[in-house]
């Protein structure tokens, strides 16, 4: 095949590719992962006292407080990941990088070991966080480097080595090896009573100014292979004595690298941070401490409903999700998914039916934004590890306002909420980006919404117009449910169509529809066009009231960053936009011409491995920052 025709059929594919969802599987994974635990060796006294903590090396220091800093992550690519190609290298780089930039800007601490200072809550800081003083070094599992502890409780070596296990070879965390300078020493002491201490392993350097370490591991493993949907996967390894996570592995599909996202890092990044069900029973409360003095542990985290929902029931959820849905139901706990969950266990995720758009769903839909929502904050700031400034939560649309009962098995399907639809028409999207069809999800247990169409459904790109030139395409256009028609034509049943719209105030907005004048479409109601037949319904509480339920702007369409336009923002933070969702306002020239180079480096490489007898040879990429 001439390579100008192989280029031009790698084109036709690429073109009928469906977008790609991410399909979280923290759960599955972190519970085949050992976790190891930080030690308390120094006596901590009742509130008021001066708390002592003890490093990994054994040095016993009180701790310090200064202004509250970013929290420092460190992420650091494995020596077992895949070879890269340098534009592949560049692009995880990117990416991975903008996710911890983010989370550094949203997390914050004062210069404290292991405790938590005072905080001022009226700051504009995001989270506070412990910080360590001393670089860090995570502790090595003394169930595989130790042959027996000693028993004791008599002894002075109680609960210490006594015999090494000659097999111990290293630390692994998920896949990568740990490197030993990222270690703390081991040690044996071969009588109970004794001082005399034999050194298997010497302490590493350590990591210095670091307060989370996130190992990056690239490689196509088998649940990738096994899982076509999967992004990526991650699990947290180390944890310090007051459970909070110190380091963790996201693990990267090599063959869908081109596919990540800076959401897909970031939701595997709060996972890896303490958004673990494996975590829930460490949460502690900090509502009352006061400097040097310890957080009391909580009772249960988690409850079934009278419905058998299970839900997270802490002060800051509670109180999150009764704002958001407008109700003061007690039994408004932050509900988690129940899919392909046991009766009565829980889940790291939400429940889809309640908190659609959150960044801590078990699937991750490219036909929407996703924001880092109210209800998530909450749960980091009842985690007793930080503390959240609410006031930067970004908006979530999905069931403002509707009240206790909203996405209950009971009223999603008898038409009471507009979130929800039933049968199979067609529609718009919730967020009136893109039309939809109403249709069922494995995650709505049945209830049915409109979800986005694969091809041509963006309102907001203008070069869908010629598909449908009886609607307005653009930048400013949304979908509406209309049965607008020609007075000559057969009249339409009601459907979701693009028509332009611009804001006049909150939840205010005028609307055109071809050959029309600008007209007002007050929220909630229903407005007939001169020389139309057939109505179109102007959406209530959906239009001109979130600033950042926006479009994704160009970078966004080609990176999957965040967009930092003026017109996105809000307080600082910007809505999450995935790189595969739709095409985007980008010129077409320009998506053909990097599809094109695309498709020429792989028409290249074959053609490379069907010349070269070496080019079998690997070559492993350096350890190192990400």
């Amino acid at each position: 095949m001439p390579l100008s025709q192989a280029v031009c059929v790698c084109l036709l594919l690429l073109a009928e590719l469906p977008a790609s969802l991410h399909r979280c599987v923290f759960d599955e994974v972190q519970a085949r992962v050992r976790v190891v635990r930080a030690v308390q060796r120094s006596p901590i006294g009742p509130p008021g006292h001066t708390r002592t903590l003890q490093t990994p090396t054994g040095q016993v220091v009180s701790p310090s407080f200064t202004s509250p800093q970013p929290i420092r992550i460190k992420s650091w690519l494995s020596r077992e990941s895949e070879h890269l190609s340098e534009p592949d290298k560049g692009q995880m780089m990117a990416t991975v990088k903008e996710a911890v930039r983010m989370v550094s800007s949203l997390l914050s601490g004062a210069n404290l070991l292991s405790t938590r200072a005072h905080t001022n809550r009226k700051t504009n800081i995001f989270f506070i966080v412990q910080r360590a003083s001393s670089p860090l070094l995570l502790r090595r599992d003394i169930n595989k480097y130790c042959k027996f502890l000693w028993k004791n409780s008599s002894t002075i070596n109680y609960n210490r080595c006594g015999r090494a296990n000659s097999n111990y070879r290293t630390e692994t965390c998920l896949h990568v090896t740990i490197p030993d300078e990222h270690l703390a020493g081991c040690e044996v002491l071969p009588a109970a009573d004794s001082t005399r201490r034999i050194v298997l392993r010497p302490h590493g350097t350590g990591l210095p100014d670091v307060d989370f370490l996130l190992y990056v591991h690239i490689q196509a493993t088998d649940k990738c292979r096994a899982e076509p949907s999967l992004l990526a996967y991650a699990a947290h390894c180390q944890m310090d004595t007051r459970g909070r996570p110190l380091a963790g592995v996201v693990v990267i599909c090599r063959d869908r690298l081109t596919k990540l996202t800076v959401p897909t890092v970031l939701h595997e990044l709060f996972h890896v941070l303490g958004f673990s069900k494996d975590l829930f029973h460490t949460w502690t409360d900090c509502s009352f401490q006061q400097v040097g003095a310890g957080c009391s542990p909580r009772s249960k985290v988690t409850y079934s409903d009278g419905s058998g929902q299970m839900r997270i029931y802490t002060p800051s959820v509670i109180l999150a999700l009764q704002k958001h849905l407008a109700a003061v139901d007690p039994e408004l706990g932050g509900p988690l998914e129940n899919l392909d969950v046991p009766r009565g266990a829980v889940s790291s995720h939400w429940e889809a039916r309640v908190l659609q758009g959150s960044i801590m769903l078990a699937v991750l839909d490219h036909s929407s934004p996703v924001h880092i929502d109210p209800v998530t904050l909450a749960a980091f700031q009842d985690t007793g590890w930080y503390t959240v400034n609410m006031s930067k939560a970004q908006s979530l649309v999905w069931g403002k306002g509707e009240g206790a009962m909203f996405g209950s098995m009971s009223t999603c399907q008898d038409n009471s909420s507009s979130f929800f639809c039933t049968g199979s028409g067609l529609g718009c999207h919730y967020l009136h980006l893109h039309k939809g069809e109403c249709q069922n999800d494995p995650l709505m247990d049945g209830c049915r919404i409109y979800k986005a169409l694969s091809n041509g459904s963006e309102c907001w790109i203008k070069e869908n117009q010629r598909k449908s030139p009886e609607e307005i395409f653009g930048l400013d256009s949304r979908c509406f449910f209309s049965s607008l028609t020609s007075l000559n034509q057969r009249q339409l049943l009601v459907t979701g169509r693009c028509y332009r719209h611009r804001c006049t105030g909150p939840n205010s907005y005028q609307i055109q529809v071809v050959d029309a004048d600008w007209l007002d479409c007050p929220a909630g109601s229903s407005i007939q066009i001169r020389g139309y037949q057939g109505s179109v319904f102007c959406p209530d509480e959906r239009l001109c009231l979130y600033s950042d339920a926006t479009p994704p702007s160009q970078a966004e369409n080609v990176t999957g960053f965040i967009s930092r336009g003026q017109n996105n923002d809000l307080n600082g933070f910007s809505v999450l936009h995935f790189a595969c969702s739709a095409h985007g306002p980008v010129a077409v020239t320009t998506l053909c011409c990097l599809s094109a180079a695309v498709c020429l480096m792989v028409v290249l490489r074959v053609a490379y491995r069907r010349c070269s007898p070496h080019c079998g040879v690997r070559i492993h990429a350096a350890s190192g920052d990400v």
